[in-house]
């Protein structure tokens, strides 16, 4: 929500400026008329005043910082991997005193770090049938990096998708940790009434974790402790920021190891500063502005849209065209969590703008809170009500397998879980698709479908390269003889070889009555010619 009072402040400043300046302009005309020698210096400053009027309304009229502000550089354009360049390039300036004061007047009704531990403890106290509490990590001054999983069954392995909330990248953006915590105590309230709630609670393992920044947010600025932008410290594709894992940050290196323990399908952040969906790419190889898309364009803008048109006033944006932004086009960033989720996590991420003031006052939360509620919901629910859904199973002995699942035309694969071999592939519906899944050692499978509105349910049961023979007998050989593969070994000695194994004994027998009456036959010739 916009708060205009500020601007108004402004307003009456320069107001005053203004009536100020003309009384001094009256006062030299008075002048230069009693004085005329003194008329050429009088004009002089005149033009000055008039001059410094024009500075300070373009001044007022200036926007505000965004969210994601822009990566600026005076560095060369080719050089993009000058080391020294990159390390200066993520340090911030520091906030100045007089916008530091105004955030601390903000700051007044929001949870401190303490308070946010205190409800994530209670939450999973009043709410332990649906959720787990636990911690990815620590901020650089040590505060715990809290998680709230909300399912049916959480800490449990499921053939479900995953999703998570991610809020106060930026210290200086809370109004995400506020909300995420709005979002956890509605589903713990409304899950057995709401259907909505009942769909994401039964269907989907949410993550959420309210504060990425907590040092930045006791510290009332964007960047995190170390004065290090979260959200330029991932490894980039274009721009190498920082490739050894060591030196990134340790709420960044939390993220990472977060998204190698957990497979999320789809991911969202929430910043402020700014109304509006963002999504990938965030960065371009030419460095330009410009619009740039991944692979899976379509699907991002799908996502974007639901969040967009589920707002309450999101999708009217006169600045973004139905309220979403190809991030690129928008203005590109190097380092960011968006791409780095989609390149190496498999996981779709948007970067959520919800307020167009960063740090709004604490009275305004509940009514952003309404505003964002139905798509911060839709959203962790498209997960199930739309895209593609299955398992991948082996032919010779129906176990799951960890395959791949891609989609002709978009050059992106998506890998199948460990335990179930589940997979979730999002896509934007309306349009034909052609599946294939494949796996190291089976014969790849496709099929071609049309995705509605509704999900999907597509398995792929894959056969292997060699024979059946050869798969148990190596099996066997393998295992070195245990009981399972003993018994597969037997299965395939006797199941389905009977008859042939009753057409050799025949055969072999009645080579055998054969082979006996010729040595009969040679005896008794050989006994008459004695007698002879």
């Amino acid at each position: 929500m916009r708060i205009t009072q500020p601007m108004k402040l402004k307003c009456n400043k320069k107001n005053k400026k203004v009536h100020s300046t003309l009384l001094e302009s009256d006062i030299l005309r008075r002048e230069s008329i009693t004085n005329p020698t003194s008329s050429s210096i009088n004009m002089n400053n005149n033009n000055n005043l008039f001059f410094s009027l024009f500075l300070l309304l373009v001044s007022t009229l200036s926007s505000s910082s965004l969210a994601r502000v822009p990566f600026h550089t005076n560095a060369p354009s080719g050089d993009f991997k000058n080391t020294s360049y990159a390390t200066h390039a993520r340090h911030l300036l520091e906030d100045n005193e007089s916008r530091a004061q105004k955030i601390v007047d903000l700051a007044r009704g929001y949870m401190t770090n303490a308070d946010l531990e205190t409800a994530i403890k209670e939450f999973g106290q009043r709410c332990s049938n649906i959720s787990r509490i636990y911690s990815i990590g620590k901020s650089v001054h040590g505060v715990p990096l809290w998680v709230i999983e909300i399912s049916d069954k959480p800490g449990e392995e499921e053939i479900e998708p995953a999703f998570k909330y991610i809020g106060n990248v930026h210290g200086d953006e809370p109004v995400g940790r506020e909300l995420l915590i709005f979002l956890a105590n509605w589903l713990c309230d409304n899950h057995l009434k709401d259907p909505l709630a009942t769909l994401i609670v039964e269907n989907v393992h949410l993550h959420i974790l309210p504060s990425m920044n907590p040092d930045g947010f006791s510290l009332k600025r964007r960047a995190n402790a170390n004065n290090i932008d979260l959200n330029r410290d991932f490894p980039d594709q274009f721009f190498p920021v920082n490739d050894d894992e060591d030196s990134r940050q340790p709420e960044t290196r939390a993220i990472m190891n977060w998204l190698r323990d957990i497979r999320f399908t789809a991911s969202a952040t929430l910043h402020g500063g700014a109304l509006v969906a963002n999504y990938p790419w965030d960065g371009t190889e030419d460095k330009k502005t410009n619009y740039y898309g991944t692979p899976d364009d379509d699907t991002f803008r799908f996502m974007a849209s639901i969040y967009s048109h589920s707002h309450y006033n999101m999708s009217s944006s006169k600045e973004f065209a139905g309220g979403i932004t190809n991030g690129a086009s928008w203005y590109p960033i190097y380092g960011g969590m968006q791409d780095w989720n989609y390149i190496h996590a498999g996981c779709f991420e948007l970067t959520l703008e919800v307020s167009d003031n960063k740090w709004p006052n604490a009275a305004e939360l509940p009514v952003i809170w309404r505003y964002n509620k139905m798509s911060m919901l839709n959203l962790v629910a498209s997960l199930v009500k739309t895209g593609v859904h299955g398992r991948i199973y082996s032919s010779s002995d129906g176990r799951p397998l960890r395959g791949f699942i891609t989609v002709s035309g978009i050059n992106y694969t998506v890998r199948a879980g460990i335990v179930f071999a589940d997979y979730h592939r999002v896509l934007a519906p309306g349009d034909r698709y052609q599946v294939v899944a494949t796996m190291p050692g089976y014969k790849s499978k496709n099929t071609t479908i049309w995705l509605d509105d509704g999900p999907m349910t597509l398995d792929f049961v894959l056969d292997p390269e060699v024979s059946v023979k050869g798969s148990v007998l190596q099996n066997v050989y393998d295992c070195n003889c245990n009981s399972k593969c003993r018994q597969e070994f037997v299965q395939f000695l006797w199941g389905g070889h009977l008859e042939l194994y009753f057409g050799f004994i025949l055969m072999l027998g009645f080579l055998c009555i054969l082979f006996q009456r010729r040595v009969i036959a040679k005896s008794s010739r050989a006994k008459r010619t004695v007698v002879v």
